[in-house]
């Protein structure tokens, strides 16, 4: 993830806690009857509004992100091991392919070979 969205989706999450800790309280002291339970309500309702917007800040800088700077395209370790293995497998057919050539350049004759004149 980019350092513009991570900062983004931190800011979120921390204000998306607070929120919910400060809506937590708000409903507890509505309970009790307490004098602090209407500036609790307001200013949870208030908070419920900048969470929304911390939320679409994320996804307005991570559409952003990948406009400016394309998607960044990573292997997964699926695809990673896939392509390990098929090059085990291609240095493996070539090294019998060697072996069976016996190690000999094409087209060279050994001494104990007969002359095709």
């Amino acid at each position: 993830m980019p350092d513009a969205v991570r900062t983004a989706a931190v800011r979120a999450v921390l204000i998306m806690s607070l929120t919910i800790i400060q809506a937590m309280v708000a409903f507890l002291s509505t309970l009790t009857g307490s004098w602090l339970a209407f500036p609790m309500v307001l200013s949870s309702v208030a908070s419920t509004v900048v969470a929304t917007w911390a939320v679409l800040d994320v996804w307005v800088t991570r559409q952003v992100w990948n406009q400016r700077h394309g998607v960044v395209s990573e292997p997964s370790s699926t695809a990673r091991q896939m392509r390990r293995e098929r090059r085990r497998a291609q240095r493996a057919a070539r090294a019998a392919e060697r072996d069976e050539a016996g190690g000999r350049i094409r087209g060279r004759r050994s001494a104990g070979d007969l002359s095709r004149a």
